[in-house]
């Protein structure tokens, strides 16, 4: 199969040099931008030509974008163009707003669609929400791009869209990973056969059970993993080994509730910086859980890999009527030099709650540990100190082993 373009086959050298170039211009498009007043004000973009130097800017979450949010500045401040420039305006719950576009490819899932074998011949139908939410115009932007017609579904009507489905010629799906199921038992059911032979699922997890399912249908489902702020982020290919890294953003992987990258193969924080000049979201928080998947893939695309989501970053945990967060945890980390991870579990010791934090540091003092627990968790634990090396990998900061059964 033929690639989108050129971008996904270039050389980690080509690509290096082409980030030294887009970078920095992406950092002064956003540090010229109020919604950046504060955090990007003493930066000089010129510095910022890797992920190295990116790793130095602070971390933008998406309550901050709220926070900037008004009657005013409805995106915030984080956009090159005011609401009214863009071809839509998008609502998450929050509410928080989300611009879009309808110039070529803006949302860059036309690369996923290429990858999963989607294009001119094909007729999509599209069962991702229209109203308010983006996820629609998503995947009818990137069928646009690769050349494909597309049914703009939505969802519910389930037996119109399998009467749809059958006297249009439907040959691929669109939706979360769920719904096709949905559809196909109701085409049983009503005794019609259909043509879809091609799945592109966001929006859910693909349970390896259900792709298997589909497979047995004759029908190839590959997903992608994109969010309304940022648009594509990664997706899969045929080779089904992780996921690939879109062209149009950087993905680092963090400690979570930090912006401090873990080592190549952890668990971590998704923060992405996309290089769309409508939109700079310049190291921004997904608040998913992911890993680097070391090497390339088969198919010959050469960009970064990651294992897909693992889950969720935001493990706030009431604990004794407190919530904790990560970001507490990552504080902890900071006040000592020597620790080099922290974990706080939160457990039962009979009708009671407890908390163990758990400090992995080449010696120091238990109770000087603890007077800090108390000072930046606001709770008071017990605390083990944890030889280097000992705590798990899985990019928990925060453990519940409470059970609600």
């Amino acid at each position: 199969m033929t690639h989108f373009d050129a971008l996904e086959t270039r050389s980690a050298d080509q690509r290096a040099a082409d980030l030294a170039r887009a970078l920095p211009e992406q950092v002064a498009r956003a540090r010229a931008l109020p919604g950046y007043a504060g955090s990007l004000a003493g930066v000089d973009p010129a510095g910022v030509t890797d992920t190295a130097a990116l790793a130095d800017l602070p971390v933008l979450r998406k309550s901050d974008l709220g926070k900037a949010q008004s009657a005013d500045a409805p995106l915030g401040g984080f956009t090159t163009m005011a609401a009214s420039g863009f071809a839509h305006v998008f609502q998450s719950p929050g509410p928080i707003y989300e611009p879009g576009g309808i110039d070529h490819d803006w949302w860059r899932m036309g690369r996923f669609l290429h990858a999963a074998g989607v294009g001119k011949g094909d007729i999509v139908q599209n069962c991702f929400g229209y109203h308010l939410t983006p996820a629609g115009m998503i995947f009818e932007n990137g069928a646009r791009a690769v050349g494909a017609a597309v049914l703009p579904a939505g969802t519910g009507q389930t037996e119109l869209q399998v009467t749809a489905a059958r006297d249009i010629g439907t040959t691929a799906y669109a939706g979360t990973p769920d719904y096709l199921k949905v559809i196909l038992d109701k085409a049983d059911a009503m005794g019609v056969a259909l043509k879809i032979s091609k799945a592109v699922v966001g929006g859910g997890a693909l349970f390896p059970s259900l792709r298997q399912e589909y497979a047995d249908r004759g029908i190839a489902c590959l997903q992608s993993y994109a969010t309304a702020d940022l648009g594509n982020i990664a997706y899969e290919s045929a080779a089904m080994e992780g996921m690939i890294v879109d062209e149009g953003v950087i993905v680092e992987i963090v400690t979570p509730g930090t912006g401090i990258p873990v080592p190549p193969g952890e668990v971590g924080e998704v923060i992405v910086t996309t290089l769309n000049p409508d939109y700079p979201l310049i190291r921004f928080a997904t608040g998913d859980l992911s890993a680097i998947l070391p090497g390339e893939s088969p198919c010959g695309r050469t960009n970064l890999r990651i294992k897909g989501w693992m889950g969720r970053a935001d493990q706030t945990t009431k604990i004794k009527g407190m919530f904790v967060r990560p970001e507490q945890v990552a504080a902890l980390v900071d006040k000592h030099s020597e620790i080099i991870k922290a974990r706080v579990v939160a457990s039962r010791q009979g009708e009671m709650d407890a908390m163990t934090v758990r400090i992995e540091a080449a010696g120091g003092d238990a109770e000087t540990y603890a007077a800090s627990v108390s000072e930046v968790l606001k709770l008071k634990g017990t605390v083990e100190v944890v030889a280097p090396g000992t705590l798990p990998k899985d990019g928990l900061v925060i453990e519940d082993q409470r059970s609600y059964d």
